[in-house]
């Protein structure tokens, strides 16, 4: 059979852009298709233009840290508005800037929803982007399927009051009574946002602590640290329903509690975005929850047919869809070894102020191979001793295994704290020990050299059954 493409890529997000590029650079003819946003859910409404917001509820804080060293500015008002027409703006340029790349890496750029007709033909029909479209069948020897993943809301009567966070980055106003509901990232960074521009933030959900999965320790420093950021915390709550009335929303909790509200905003997971691409067409199976499923080559059930990224649901960052695009892109097409990836080292960051970022195990993920010596500190940063904001803690955790000494684990809650782990990542991947930590001369006066300072052991933790 001939085909038009070598490689069709559904989906311009970070991971399926990466995946084209390096493609392309290996000299294959690739064709792209995007339906809604030239560069993906992070570029448009996710990592990037959050990141940005959390930049902006910052500056009110600042203001007043300032008055400890001297300064006599005084806070203003926040214009939601002009923030919003920045960040449009400034995802408007990045919109442009992933068209260019593939354009100049001569990749053929078709706007459209995709749809399987079989293993190797996919319609492109209409979509939001291009309601006018004419469909076409364009054919591909190869076919990734990199179409990220969308928001879910909870099952409960009322839950088409409630926003996502994909509604949330084009709000005309802020809301000035926000009910949050999660407590994993995009619940925790949202929460951060609203409440420092000025909203009134109660977050609902239904562990003890906020951000499950990440270490215990860093759980218990992120709870004070959104009470310290003036936002009610509801934990072991659900909310049972959600009712319109006539000065907002009234969300019911399963404790009888009734929270009134102007905005309700559901952080509540997400699921692949497989609806309408006829994978049953093609032959590619799905598993619980609609995540695609892959081999280690990021193959599918249908040979040719390969998956990245979040619609394979396994680690859901974008860096990772980059690791996996460029990884196949390399593996099909390169005639050099492809160049590869530690995943299982992949740092991550939680942008709350002050944000919290891990690479490595959780103690208690790593107590379960073995005896592990404990490092752990908890200080006030330089900047807040003057600033009078003493509940702006930072906390630093060290996990080190102890019959090798290496360091499986590091944490940080503080400012700067993504910025300070990248580094240590590189650290932990290598593998390197605590002894290599102890004789690297710090950097003074910074918080960082605490890293390297924690000569102390906090305490022994026993291998776990």
């Amino acid at each position: 059979m001939s085909h038009e493409f070598d490689l069709l890529v559904i989906g311009a997000g970070s991971g399926g852009v990466r995946c084209a590029r390096i493609a392309a650079s290996h000299g294959a003819r690739v064709a792209v298709v995007e339906s809604s946003h030239w560069g993906g859910t992070c570029v448009n409404i996710g990592c990037v233009p959050k990141k940005l917001m959390v930049q902006a509820s910052e500056y009110g804080d600042l203001i007043e840290d300032s008055h400890g060293f001297g300064w006599s500015s005084t806070r203003g008002t926040h214009n939601w508005a002009t923030l919003i027409a920045a960040k449009d703006k400034e995802i408007s340029r990045l919109n442009g800037i992933y068209v260019s790349m593939l354009e100049k890496a001569g990749i053929t750029l078709f706007t459209g929803h995709a749809r399987f007709k079989d293993a190797q033909s996919v319609v492109i029909e209409p979509s939001v982007l291009a309601p006018d479209a004419t469909p076409r069948t364009v054919t591909a020897k190869r076919i990734v399927i990199a179409t990220g993943s969308t928001p879910v809301k909870l099952d409960i009567p009322g839950a088409d009051y409630a926003i996502t966070s994909d509604d949330a980055f084009y709000l005309k106003e802020r809301p000035q009574r926000v009910v949050l509901i999660g407590s994993g990232y995009i619940g925790i960074e949202f929460a951060g946002i609203f409440a420092g521009l000025g909203s009134t933030v109660d977050m609902v959900y239904r562990q003890d602590l906020p951000l499950r999965g990440f270490d215990e320790d860093m759980r218990a420093a992120m709870k004070e640290a959104i009470t310290a950021r003036g936002i009610t915390q509801h934990s072991h709550a659900s909310p049972t329903q959600i009712e319109k009335n006539d000065t907002g929303y009234a969300v019911t909790l399963d404790n009888g509690q009734v929270l009134q509200t102007d905005c309700v905003f559901m952080a509540t997971g997400r699921r692949p975005k497989i609806d309408s691409l006829g994978l049953e067409n093609a032959g590619v199976q799905t598993a619980k929850g609609g995540r695609i499923t892959v081999n280690a080559q990021q193959e599918t059930s249908q040979a040719g047919i390969y998956a990245i990224g979040d619609v394979t649901d396994r680690i859901n960052l974008t860096p990772v869809a980059i690791a996996e695009g460029h990884h196949l892109a390399d593996t099909l097409y390169s005639k050099e070894p492809p160049r590869t990836w530690s995943l299982d080292t992949t740092p991550k960051a939680v942008f709350f102020s002050p944000p919290m970022a891990s690479v490595g195990l959780s103690e208690e993920e790593a107590a379960k191979n073995g005896v592990l010596d404990i490092y752990f500190t908890r200080f006030t940063p330089m900047r807040h001793t003057l600033s009078g904001r003493k509940d702006r803690k930072t906390v630093m955790k060290l996990v080190v295994d102890q019959a090798s000494q290496k360091v499986v684990g590091a944490h940080i809650l503080g400012d700067d704290a993504a910025e300070m782990l990248q580094g240590v990542a590189i650290a932990v991947t290598a593998g390197l020990r605590k002894i290599d930590f102890d004789r690297t001369v710090g950097i003074h006066p910074t918080s960082a050299e605490e890293l390297v300072t924690l000569r102390t052991r906090t305490r022994e933790t026993p291998k776990t059954a």
